[in-house]
């Protein structure tokens, strides 16, 4: 009975996702729609909610959203002072400068990558770094889509890491858990996402062959 009953509201990521996916609603207009499907489904088929009860989760709803606009507000001002500073250049510079080989290079952009999702959101440090890294591997001869995702990857695990990583402040905010014991919980799973990020990186196939068979990449 229990599973039955779950089976409702565990469609809501395959509304989300299949949206997006889809190109029915943007990433914004998502979350409405999730939004939305929850109260039904909580008012009209699960019948755990009643009006009532409305006051005090959009109250909760109201200090986690402001929770995460304060950490992301943060996040960019964060972002200027690196920008102002030229930190990431100098580090994206000096590291270059190391070897010519593109394997090792490689190596050495995922490890700064790593480092730099621990302090500043993916979006900010995509902007950042992405047009002084991206001409240089290309010239390297690493296709330019297959860089952006091993960038854009990277540093959407950085999302995870502290001390800035944004999901474990969303996370212990949702959760009422101390952001320590969050990490520590995690490390596991982002050892995974490490070994992942470097089989991305040196296996072209596992992220180019979708792209490729759909003809978005020649």
């Amino acid at each position: 009975m229990v599973c039955k009953r779950a089976v409702v509201p565990m469609q809501t990521p395959i509304l989300i996702l299949g949206g997006i996916l889809a190109g029915v609603f943007t990433p914004t207009e998502a979350a409405a729609v999730a939004v939305a499907y929850a109260v039904i489904v909580a008012f009209l088929i699960l019948r755990t909610m009643t009006v009532r009860d409305l006051p005090d989760v959009l109250a909760r709803a109201a200090m986690t959203s402001a929770v995460i606009l304060l950490l992301v507000g943060a996040a960019l001002a964060f972002k200027t002072v690196v920008s102002l500073s030229y930190a990431p250049q100098i580090l994206a510079d000096f590291i270059l400068g190391l070897s010519e080989n593109p394997l090792i290079l490689l190596f050495l952009i995922n490890l700064l990558l790593f480092v730099v999702g621990m302090f500043l959101d993916a979006g900010p440090a995509i902007i950042i770094l992405g047009p002084i890294l991206g001409p240089v591997f290309v010239d390297l001869g690493v296709h330019p889509v297959h860089f952006a995702i091993i960038m854009s990857v990277n540093l959407t695990v950085g999302l995870a890491t502290p001390p800035m990583g944004l999901v474990l402040f969303v996370a212990s905010s949702v959760s009422g858990e101390r952001v320590e014991t969050i990490a520590r919980s995690i490390l596991p799973f982002l050892a995974i996402e490490i070994v992942v990020i470097f089989l991305i990186t040196y296996i072209p196939a596992i992220s180019m062959t979708v792209p490729r068979l759909t003809g978005f990449v020649q």
